[in-house]
C-alpha cells in the first residue's frame, strides 16, 4: 500500500491561527498531500494522506520551520496505510477549538496534559479485570453514537451523543447513575484528541482516578491489536472504518 495516512494533534498556544493557514495549505499542495488540518488558538488537529516522502517532508516542515517556533518538535503521529488516496481535497481551516466541546477548561489542555494510560498497560488491566490497585475499570467511549455502533471496547459505557459538545451533560448524568468515583475510568476516542478534554472535565467533576487511552483507538490497534475490542473503528476519510489490523473494512461511506 503506497499511501500513508497520518492522524495527529497537539494542544499548544497558537496566538494567530490565521497566519498559519495559507502556508500550511500551500506546503501540503506542493507535496501533493490531501486531508484536513484544523487550526485554533488551542492548537492543531490534522488528518493527512500521501506518499511516504511527502508525509516525511511535511512533518519535518512542521517540526523545523521558524514559522511554528518549535511548537511541534514532539508531535506524536498515528499511521495507517491504504492503496488509494482517501481524501478528495486539501482543507486547512480556522476554528474556535480543534475539537468542539464548548466548555472552558481550567487548566486548558495546552497547559496541562490529561493523565494517560498506555495501550499495553490498558490491555494488562483488561486482561486482569481490574487496575493495578484492584479497582474496577470503566471504559468510557467519548465518541458519537454512530461511531460507537461500528465498534467499541467490550462492555464500554457510551453516552448516546451526536456531537462532542454534548459530552459534559451526558457524562454527569452517567456519573449520577454509575457512581464513577468509585472506579477507575479510562476514556477513549479515535485518536485521543477528544479524551484530552474529556479527562480534564472528569477531573473537574472530582473523579479521583481517570485516564485517557494514550493515542486513542488507533494507537491501541497499532500496539496491541484487537484484544477486548469488538467491531471496527470509524475514521474520518473515505476508508470509513478500520479493523484492528488497521486495514480498511468493506463498509462504504454513506452519501451525504
Amino acid at each position: 500500500m503506497s499511501i500513508v495516512n497520518i492522524a495527529s494533534y497537539k494542544f499548544v498556544s497558537v496566538p494567530e491561527p490565521e497566519l498559519w493557514r495559507e502556508p500550511l495549505k500551500d506546503r501540503c499542495i506542493a507535496l501533493e498531500l490531501k486531508g484536513t488540518i484544523i487550526l485554533a488558538p488551542e492548537g492543531l488537529n490534522m488528518f493527512l494522506a500521501g506518499e511516504r516522502p511527502s508525509i516525511t517532508a511535511f512533518l519535518e516542515y512542521l517540526q523545523t520551520d521558524p514559522l511554528f517556533e518549535g511548537r511541534f518538535e514532539e508531535l506524536e503521529v498515528k499511521e495507517s496505510f491504504s492503496e488509494n488516496q482517501p481524501f478528495g481535497k486539501m482543507v486547512v481551516r480556522r476554528a474556535k477549538e480543534i475539537i468542539t466541546m464548548r466548555h472552558p477548561m481550567t487548566p486548558c489542555p495546552s497547559k496541562k496534559r490529561a493523565p494517560a494510560v498506555s495501550a499495553q498497560k490498558l490491555k494488562e488491566w483488561l486482561d486482569k479485570g481490574h487496575d493495578d490497585d484492584g479497582r474496577e475499570i470503566v471504559m468510557l467511549d467519548t465518541r458519537n453514537g454512530f461511531e460507537v455502533e461500528l465498534g467499541t471496547f467490550n462492555d464500554a459505557k457510551s453516552l448516546d451523543i451526536e456531537m462532542f459538545s454534548e459530552f459534559p451533560e451526558a457524562v454527569q448524568k452517567l456519573n449520577a447513575e454509575q457512581q464513577l468515583a468509585e472506579k477507575t475510568v479510562v476514556s477513549f476516542c479515535t485518536g485521543g484528541v477528544r479524551c484530552e478534554k474529556a479527562v480534564l472535565f472528569l477531573e473537574e467533576m472530582g473523579l479521583p482516578k481517570v485516564f485517557q487511552l494514550d493515542g486513542g483507538i488507533l494507537r491501541y490497534f497499532e500496539e496491541v491489536g484487537g484484544a477486548h475490542w469488538q467491531g471496527e473503528c470509524f475514521v474520518f476519510d473515505d476508508r470509513y472504518a478500520l479493523d484492528p489490523a488497521l486495514q480498511p473494512t468493506s463498509k462504504i461511506r454513506p452519501k451525504e
